[in-house]
């Protein structure tokens, strides 16, 4: 639907068959042909990644790296051959070492997709003379875009993602604007996983696609007033965002004009606009600090207006109403608070709303005549509505469950009366809201099909309090089918992300019915490194104070197992990306803790990732795990906890570890790298496992049911 673009900057850092036949072999013992019903006993070994001597000397500390060369020189082209034999290779191995279990696989994947309703559809939108949803067809990996007028006609297909994915192995659709008279179309596809998107446009009234195309894009896509010209950002040669620019349609990219250009390399920039669509926001930053211009949405090319310069450690997002801005930002409580100024004197901030120790302000969204607070209160979501004439005039809007997840939906015209919800708990599914204003009524417009069937009444859910071991107490949420016996005989898994203050949503899930409904018990770790309490607590799970995230996840772990819900070694555990790093860090501290593990797109590879200002994110997530270039604290730091750099000759629990070959925020080598250290360095015969998408990125394949059968 047409929803004005977000903007963020964090970016989180998911058969044996013949023998191998390579010219220049860069591993041994490789697995030849066998019986495709072999056991793992009967399994030959699996790839050896060959060591190649390289090294390197920072802050007087000599690292040996000699599997350095797993890295393609020539990223992000990979066409080194050693290295893709050796992906390959250990894709062979994973394929042998799953193909016992394949019928458990099959069986897995059909009672997940028996909970998909695959003829599925949203709840359409009104955005100004058009109402607008998306469509499944029964069958289909992807989604269809629809729209009808208002005051009645036929639906039109604005957009078949079936279509445009057709004999293509990956596609995501990435920003999908309309323009504001609802006669075009512009969106953005990436068909490969790099998340280097190519902008096209369409004529909605003719269906014509027109000839304007803008390769590399990775931003939001936003409209002028005029709908003749449209603000996107590039990606530079290291995946940086570091620009905007303005293309008029029908005229050569080459003509586009420059109205930004970042001189930080840290520093990403997006774009977008404010609610009532009266200025475009070209927003950038890192993840510590931001700063906002307002472009006149009818007169782009004017001087944009500097909201305030950018001040190390604070944050700011804007929108506008009749001349004031409302400024969010958390330059005088760590919980945020939001201030005002006038258009014409934009840095001279008057507190609104102060900052509270006891509600973390997460987001202010402007209605014409109301606007909406978002936050969270001892880590659960709240939802306010409030008075521009008094704004000590509060509506909170109340929901039912001790623990849940709710915030604002699709809500894209200025004038709302009525406001669209989302909302779900560990047990109730996705349930779409509207909530009159003036009635203060929620009405339920959708609640997520299961079509093979899901009662409410056979799961319990908890939140419990954990001590970690410096006292604070950790939120975690649990749940389980009623029956559960808490005497310590059930398996539970554990998973995490903590990092980028980015919370975890204690939300529903039916692939994890999956789990739950074979015993298991399956909790949510919220612990520092997210903000789930607040913004202290993303701040004490962040450079000097990462280690806390990971002593969390273990501390957590141990508290299940004294309260009954598991016990030592069955424990399961999961987290990608920097939630991988998670597992990597916890997989050397406390091995016999886990049952098994799985580790998605891992960013484990930490010193040499913070060291290289090549690598796409490397510079602007200095201020989230510290700068082991300059500063030889952070240095050591890192080198003490880097998943890569510890691992040890010790037993490790099963592992499966992915990876994307065309992932650009975690790049392929970081888990291939670890699972050849691991492989000639652990000391045990339990599974290790390494699945590199070879046409994929950072989120795995893209298609609805090729994902869940990844899942299973």
């Amino acid at each position: 639907m047409p929803v004005r673009p977000r903007l963020s900057f964090a970016i989180a850092r998911p058969a044996l068959l013949a023998a191998l036949a390579m010219t220049a072999p860069a591993f041994a013992n490789a697995p030849g042909s066998t019986n495709e019903s072999a056991s793992m006993s009967e399994m030959p070994q699996p790839p050896i990644a060959e060591q190649r001597p390289y090294s390197y000397e920072r802050h007087g500390v000599t690292v040996q790296d000699p599997w350095h060369w797993l890295r393609d020189q020539g990223y992000p082209k990979v066409d080194d051959a050693d290295v893709l034999a050796y992906l390959e290779a250990e894709n062979r191995w994973f394929e042998a070492a799953m193909q016992p279990h394949q019928a458990l696989v099959d069986t897995l994947f059909e009672e997940m997709k028996g909970r998909i309703k695959e003829d599925d559809s949203s709840v359409p939108q009104k955005d100004g003379d058009w109402l607008y949803w998306v469509e499944y067809d029964k069958g289909a990996q992807y989604k269809k875009w629809y729209r009808k007028p208002v005051a009645g006609g036929e639906k039109q297909l604005i957009l078949d993602e079936t279509e445009l994915a057709k004999d293509k192995d990956y596609f995501r659709l990435g920003a999908f604007s309309v323009s504001p008279d609802g006669r075009l179309l512009a969106y953005s596809v990436d068909d490969n996983g790099s998340e280097r998107f190519e902008a096209r446009f369409k004529d909605l009234t003719t269906g014509e696609i027109l000839p304007d195309v803008i390769p590399g894009t990775l931003s939001s896509l936003v409209w002028t007033a005029d709908g003749k010209a449209l603000i996107y950002g590039l990606a530079n040669e290291n995946w940086r965002t570091d620009n905007a620019h303005l293309h008029y349609l029908g005229q050569p990219t080459a003509n586009d004009i420059l109205l930004y250009k970042e001189a930080d390399e840290g520093f990403r920039v997006d774009v977008g606009m404010t609610s009532n669509e009266k200025y475009i926001v070209i927003a950038t930053g890192d993840n510590e600090t931001s700063e906002i211009r307002l472009l006149p949405a009818d007169n782009p090319l004017l001087e944009p207006i500097l909201v305030s310069p950018r001040k190390k450690g604070r944050e700011y997002d804007v929108e506008e109403r009749d001349g004031t801005l409302f400024i969010h930002t958390n330059d005088e409580h760590v919980n945020f608070r939001l201030a005002t100024a006038g258009i014409d004197n934009p840095g001279e901030w008057t507190t609104l709303i102060p900052g509270s120790d006891d509600f973390y302000m997460t987001d202010m969204n402007a209605f014409r005549d109301f606007y909406v607070i978002e936050g969270r209160r001892n880590g659960l979501d709240q939802i306010e509505i409030r008075d521009y004439a008094d704004p000590s005039k509060v509506q909170p809007i109340t929901f039912p469950e001790a623990s849940y997840s709710a915030s604002l939906g699709d809500n894209p015209e200025w004038d709302m009366k009525v406001l669209r919800l989302a909302y779900e708990s560990m047990v109730t599914p996705d349930t779409v809201y509207d909530y009159d204003v003036a009635t203060q009524k929620l009405t339920v417009l959708k609640v997520q099909e299961v079509p093979s069937g899901y009662n409410t009444a056979d799961y319990e859910t908890e939140r419990l309090m954990i001590a970690a071991r410096d006292g604070t107490q950790v939120p975690v949420s649990v749940i389980y089918r009623k029956g559960f016996r808490k005497d310590g005989s059930a398996p539970l898994h554990l998973y995490a992300y903590g990092a980028y203050g980015y919370a975890i949503p204690p939300n529903f899930s039916v692939t994890r019915l999956s789990l739950v409904d074979r015993g298991f018990a399956y909790a949510i770790a919220h612990i520092r490194g997210g903000d789930d309490l607040g913004r202290k607590w993303y701040l004490d799970g962040k450079l000097t104070k990462r280690t806390n995230t990971f002593n969390d996840f273990v501390d957590v772990a141990q508290g299940l197992i004294a309260k009954g819900y598991t016990s030592k070694g069955k424990v399961t555990a999961s987290g990608g990306s920097a939630g991988g790093e998670l597992m990597g860090v916890v997989v050397n501290t406390d091995p016999d803790l886990w049952g098994a593990v799985v580790a998605h797109v891992p960013f484990v590879d930490v010193v040499n990732t913070m060291l290289d200002e090549s690598l796409p994110l490397t510079p602007g997530e200095w201020p989230e795990w510290g700068n082991p270039i300059t500063d030889k604290a952070a240095f050591d730091l890192l080198r003490s906890y880097s998943p890569y750099d510890n691992v040890k000759a010790q037993d490790y629990p099963p592992l499966l570890v992915t990876a994307g070959l065309n992932d650009p925020r975690v790049t392929y080598w970081e888990p291939a790298k670890w699972v050849a250290k691991l492989r000639v360095t652990k000391t045990d015969d339990n599974a290790l496992l390494l699945k590199t998408n070879m046409g994929a990125g950072h989120g795995g394949k893209s298609g609805r049911f090729e994902s869940l059968h990844e899942t299973a």
